[in-house]
């Protein structure tokens, strides 16, 4: 239950007017009970024919001397007062139509209450979802791609979709019947010591005896349900795989494989599903035992204490009694079935909170420095590695503003790693990289971002216009920017011969185009950034000849008076560039321009004459 109320603690403050408003009518729906139903102590007196005990006249209440038994006492007097006066002067008949009337209009009321209790928890239900939701998005934005590489995408959906939605059906839903049956269980409690304490004593020891028994299969319930959220993510992880990989599956018959890979995680999320089901559906059925068993005991305690010679208690008032008794039973089955369902929202969220609370390293500092770019990147002594293997060693490079640096080298060399760092996608082990001199841990995450554009080999496109991925990230931008920035990018053509032109809507992450196409899309939006340091990591790989061309001359354009970081594959790209860094293993092996790197006869001409490329 700790972990349910620091879950409220931590959501439910901004709502929490709702909170007392629903507080405040629950407790109201709960007096009216009590009074409507009290008219059936003289209702059973007038049909039964019992006598009424002989009354003085209406007494007030000595407030003085207040206590509960003098309380009991006048308010037992007068209502028998108000009883025998009515009866004698309009006989049984009248009385009755009043005691209906009164229970008739105190229900109109109860049920007021108690509709108005469930209508202001709605915002706050509905209002704690949204929230775990925006937050759990803001978070997976704020946290640094090292997060997700130990991470499953589809696990990650799982928590976002599945976990939240479980939070919202068991716990949200439940808030309801967990604020408004404890109410409900005070109240009835205090009206039945009311009536007979020695009965309520004898009540309250059976009780806890069943709490304590539902309490402990809501545990189990839990683990199992953690153990099923897990074996969810699982499933949506392999459903993620498959979509992305349909085409290698398929080109390599790879079909029977992966559905029987599949069959079996999910025959395991079955078997799971299976037991958390079966123990939740038991929650009703026991809590009837329970409520049955306790009933009958108090039946037969009761039934003792009226036959007893100095009886505590009128069998009329023994009636009312199991009455409010009676109504305790349904909030109580409530509860636990609101606890079970708790227990299995809590195993949902300790997912949800492993993304929430899990910290980013890439922070900015308390006192951050400006930055501006008017001379020089530095990489100083930089030192990097993902897990226990080093992936950069000592590494330094100086890159003057307005020039253009290429890194080369086999896969696994660091090429990329390298680029990485400078926006901070990661932050570097040992050593620092400057920006005129300023750390770019010093600075603001966002300047430093700020002052970079780039173009990967996989062009990264939203299911959006072409408009709005033109003009992603750049706050206001007009239509004569974004269409200029396309004409750079040799993306105008393609574009406007499109149905709706800018306003077309390009698919999921651009599938309504080419590679090339998506790749000039991709372009534009570094175009419309407008940044002073341009990473372009292999953006020209993966395109055929004619598509190739068109993305070169576009990156030309883009190049031209700005400082480009370029990783190549094909070596052809880069013979211009300023100064070529090899990379081999985590180091710079070689450095210089195409020709003095080609009369070096190492690494470098080794894959350029791989590639067959010319001095």
């Amino acid at each position: 239950m700790r972990d349910f109320l620091r879950l409220l603690r931590r959501f439910v403050p901004p709502y929490q007017k709702y909170l007392w408003l629903n507080i405040l009518m629950t407790v109201l729906s709960g007096l009216l009970t009590l009074t409507s139903f009290v008219s059936i102590i003289p209702i059973l007196n007038i049909l039964f024919k019992i006598e009424a005990p002989e009354v003085a006249s209406y007494m007030p209440l000595d407030w003085g001397n207040f206590s509960i038994d003098s309380f009991k006492e006048v308010l037992q007097n007068n209502l028998n007062a108000f009883i025998v006066d009515t009866t004698q002067a309009h006989g049984g008949a009248y009385i009755l139509i009043i005691l209906g009337l009164f229970l008739i209009i105190t229900t109109i009321f109860r049920t007021a209450a108690m509709y108005f209790a469930s209508y202001f928890m709605i915002p706050l239900r509905t209002g704690v979802v949204r929230d775990i939701r925006n937050q759990i998005n803001d978070k997976i934005i704020s946290l640094p791609l090292a997060f997700f590489s130990e991470e499953r995408k589809g696990d990650i959906l799982a928590r976002i979709s599945g976990d939240v939605n479980e939070v919202e059906n068991s716990i949200m839903s439940s808030l309801d019947m967990l604020f408004k049956n404890p109410i409900y269980i005070i109240l009835y409690l205090a009206g039945m010591l009311l009536i007979s304490w020695q009965l309520t004593l004898f009540v309250l020891i059976m009780l806890p005896i069943a709490g304590y028994v539902m309490g402990q299969i809501g545990k189990k319930l839990k683990r199992k349900s953690f153990e099923g959220q897990q074996q969810w993510g699982g499933l949506m992880s392999q459903i993620e795989e498959t979509l992305g990989g349909l085409r290698i599956i398929k080109a390599f018959n790879a079909e029977r494989k992966i559905e029987a890979r599949f069959h079996k995680i999910n025959e395991q999320f079955r078997q799971t599903t299976v037991r958390i089901f079966r123990r939740q559906q038991l929650a009703h059925p026991m809590s009837e035992m329970l409520g049955t068993v306790t009933v009958a005991i108090v039946l037969w305690y009761g039934g003792t204490l009226i036959l007893s010679a100095n009886s505590p208690i009128s069998a009329s008032s023994f009636i009312y009694y199991l009455t409010i008794f009676y109504m305790i039973i349904n909030p109580a089955k409530d509860l636990s079935k609101s606890v079970y369902a708790i227990q299995k929202g809590l195993a949902s969220m300790e997912r949800v909170d492993k993304v929430l609370m899990a910290e980013s390293n890439i922070i900015d500092p308390i006192h951050p420095k400006p930055i501006q770019f008017n001379e020089q990147v530095d990489y100083q002594d930089i030192w990097f590695k993902y897990k226990e293997n080093w992936v950069l060693k000592g590494v330094n490079l100086t890159i003057p503003k307005g020039k253009t640096v290429a890194l080369v080298g086999q896969s696994g060399s660091g090429k990329s790693t390298m680029v990485d760092l400078l926006p901070r996608f990661y932050d570097v082990e040992k050593g620092q990289i400057t920006i005129d001199g300023t750390a770019i841990q010093e600075a603001k995450v966002h300047d430093v971002r700020q002052l970079m554009g780039i173009v990967n080999q996989e062009a990264i496109l939203f299911n959006d216009t072409f408009f709005n991925n033109i003009a992603f990230g750049v706050s206001n931008a007009t239509p004569e920017d974004v269409i200029a920035a396309a004409k750079v990018a040799n993306a105008y053509e393609f574009i406007i011969a499109t149905d709706d032109g800018f306003d077309t809507n390009i698919g999921d992450r651009g599938c309504k185009l080419s590679g090339g196409q998506r790749q000039r899309l991709s372009i534009a939006r570094a175009v419309l950034k407008n940044p002073p340091i341009l990473i372009l990591d292999e953006a020209t790989s993966a395109l055929d000849t004619e598509s190739e061309r068109l993305v070169q001359d576009a990156l030309e354009k883009l190049m031209q008076n700005r400082t480009t970081i370029i990783i190549a594959h094909r070596l052809s790209t880069i013979r211009n560039a300023d100064l070529i860094c090899v990379m081999h293993e985590g180091e710079i092996v070689e450095r210089g321009t195409h020709n003095e790197l080609m009369s070096l006869n190492g690494y470098y001409s080794r894959l350029c004459a791989m590639q067959s490329i010319k001095q």
